[in-house]
Order: C-alpha cells, then sequence, then structure tokens
C-alpha cells in the first residue's frame, strides 16, 4: 500500500469542489489517511516548490498557493500514487481527458485544482512537509475487504 500527498488547491477550494474530487479518490477504493484545511506560508509554498525556484512561473505558482486556503489530503491504496495521477488527469485542464478531475472541472493552465505527488519518494517528502508526526493515522475500514482481493494475501 502507498500513501500519497494530495493538495486541492486554491482554485478547488474557491469553487466549492472539494467534496465533489474527495468522493471521486473514495468512490476508486482510496482511503483518507490524512487531512488538513490550512492556510499555505511563503516558506512552505517555497520549500514544497524549491524545485521550480529558476523557472519563470515560479513567482506566480507561489503567490497562487498563498493566495486562498487549500486541503492536504494523505491517500492511502494499491498503487496510490500512479491512481491519483491518472485520477487528476494532464496538468492543463483544456488538455486534460474527459473523466478526470481536470478535465471536467478545468480549462486553465494556470489553474489547475490538484496536485499530487509524483513519486514514492516525492511523496514522502511532501508528506513530511505537511503533515506532522501522528496525523497520517493507520485504520482499517470495514469495507477494505470489499475493495481489493486479498485471497492471496496482498491487495490484489
Amino acid at each position: 500500500m502507498e500513501t500519497t500527498l494530495i493538495i486541492l488547491k486554491p482554485d478547488a477550494v474557491q469553487r466549492g469542489l472539494m467534496g465533489r474530487i474527495i468522493s471521486r479518490f473514495e468512490d476508486k477504493g482510496l482511503q483518507v489517511v490524512g487531512a488538513k484545511f490550512m492556510q499555505i506560508s511563503d516558506e512552505l509554498a517555497a520549500t514544497h516548490y524549491a524545485d521550480h525556484r529558476e523557472k519563470p512561473f515560479y513567482p506566480g505558482l507561489v503567490g497562487f498557493m498563498t493566495s486562498s486556503p487549500v486541503l492536504v489530503l494523505a491517500l492511502r491504496g494499491n498503487g496510490a500514487i500512479a491512481v491519483c495521477r491518472s485520477m487528476m488527469g494532464a496538468t492543463f485542464g483544456f488538455k486534460a481527458d474527459a473523466g478526470t478531475i481536470r478535465g471536467d472541472f478545468g480549462v486553465s493552465s494556470s489553474f489547475n485544482l490538484i496536485h499530487g505527488s509524483d513519486s514514492p519518494e516525492a511523496a514522502a517528502r511532501e508528506l513530511g512537509l505537511f503533515f506532522n508526526d501522528g496525523e497520517v493515522l493507520d485504520w482499517s475500514p470495514a469495507g477494505a475487504c470489499w475493495v481489493y482481493d486479498m485471497s492471496s494475501g496482498s491487495p490484489e
């Protein structure tokens, strides 16, 4: 099982899409193991997006991410990183396929609704930035046995 970081960005929050987006992940069978509604500070945004510091869009990105509250989620599931990224769709809403979060709710190349970790290493780093010890929980939902075939001893 993987745990990944998802951020519902300021545009998703301001447009009232949080519940609809969370429902998609839960409907898919992913488990919410952490959630935090927060205002990202300039310092946290700078740390999170440090790889983009020299790119021309960096100041606008930090300004956007600190402009409004966000909802930060830790989602867990078998292959959660790839599953979430597939559900998110292409980076730019106007290029994202229908049926994806960005394809159904976005058209902008600047406001793209959602961030998701792109690798296990990034997920570990990003989860550590946004969640303190004890804020990502291990718990077993009652219906987990109906999400994954566990007959082999591991989720399929």
